[in-house]
């Protein structure tokens, strides 16, 4: 891709995150064709400082043009930068940016960051803007990595559907039948956001303690949750609209309002909050699911975790119990769907964004 040939057969791809908890940017390469993973390359991690940190918050819920945004945009690029150079061999690079606002009935979606000045400082191929064409195609334009889920559960010799539960600040799942030979065969998979996941957990340490972190779920496993609290958190609309279906990180503000418990009560009450968010999305799954997967950092959280064993009646196992990266799978993902737009596949469908038709989502900024 540096000299402009197509991608044809398998490369080396550079694929990049940032998720809605802020913490940093993920980098990882893969050697893929866009269709199967071939090697898993190597990863790194940069994270934001404090003051980065509070300009991309301070960020969130603008959309382009608003006051806040160029700086926070700037951040991202820079930080983007800064780690995708410590990269060699790469021919082809992923470059997700910073969701600010995600409004896909109405405003849109905006992911701060521009891959034009990424190709230039990088000189290399970047793929960006992923969701913007789903969107536009009356699609919720997220969650982006089921594609990507279905490669991983062939890769691992998955034999009978499996979910891969990503918990980030928004959670989302991924029902995969590893049976099917191709993600966009009806049948093959199923994707949603299943409702907020470490967000508000992170928001409320940050409030309590400086570190957006309940570290292994510590503080939540000293607590009571309120079970009240969590009947009429699930009876949102939200959680009554049929998948496919995506949320913005702030959706559940209001029906989360937990300043009236003790912290600890307060952290065990998001922390059931979140699993019984995933509890309620696994009633639509097409069929039972043989294991659960989870990624993103709320893997980490043994409290969390024990409650989606228990609200799911299946362990909940992390990515890594089947010889994967949970740090770096949203990376790798983005770098497996720039090859699949470089090569003109889909990266997106009907099942995992209700979009009307497949579509092949980003723009490819040349150097």
């Amino acid at each position: 891709m540096r000299s402009g040939r197509p991608i044809n057969g398998a490369v080396w791809a550079l694929g990049t995150m940032s998720g809605t908890s802020l913490d940093g940017v993920d980098a990882a390469m893969v050697l893929t064709d866009g269709e199967r993973i071939l090697e898993f390359g190597p990863t790194a991690y940069r994270p934001y400082s404090a003051d980065e940190q509070a300009t991309i918050r301070a960020a969130l819920g603008q959309w382009p043009g608003d006051p806040e945004v160029e700086p926070a945009a700037a951040v991202v690029e820079n930080a983007h930068a800064e780690v995708m150079a410590r990269f060699s061999g790469a021919e082809i690079a992923g470059f997700h940016g910073q969701t600010l606002a995600h409004d896909p009935q109405g405003r849109g979606t905006h992911q701060a960051g521009n891959g034009d000045l990424l190709a230039r400082t990088l000189g290399l191929p970047v793929v960006w803007d992923f969701r913007s064409a789903d969107v536009a195609m009356g699609g919720q334009g997220a969650p982006l990595a089921p594609f990507y889920h279905f490669a991983l559960a062939r890769h691992i010799g998955a034999e009978q559907p499996i979910a891969i539960l990503n918990l980030g600040g928004v959670g989302n799942v991924t029902w995969i039948d590893p049976r099917q030979t191709a993600p966009e065969q009806a049948g093959a998979l199923l994707a949603f956001d299943t409702g907020p996941a470490n967000a508000p957990l992170n928001d409320l340490m940050l409030r309590l303690t400086g570190r957006a972190v309940d570290e292994g779920g510590a503080l939540a496993a000293t607590g009571r949750a309120d079970a009240a609290l969590i009947d009429r958190f699930l009876t949102h609309p939200y959680f009554y609209r049929m998948p496919p279906k995506s949320l913005d990180r702030n959706d559940f503000h209001a029906a989360l309002d937990v300043g009236h418990l003790s912290p600890a009560d307060a952290a065990a009450t998001l922390t059931a909050a979140i699993a019984a968010a995933v509890a309620r999305g696994a009633e639509h799954f097409p069929t039972p699911i043989s294991r659960l997967l989870v990624t993103g950092g709320g893997r980490h959280n043994a409290t969390l975790m024990a409650e989606l064993s228990e609200r799911l009646r299946i362990a909940a196992e992390p990515v890594e119990a089947a010889g994967l990266d949970g740090d770096m799978l949203e990376a790798q993902a983005f770098a497996f769907l720039a090859v699949r737009v470089a090569r003109g596949l889909a990266t997106s469908g009907p099942m995992t964004t209700g979009v009307a038709a497949l579509v092949g989502g980003g723009r490819v900024s040349r150097p």
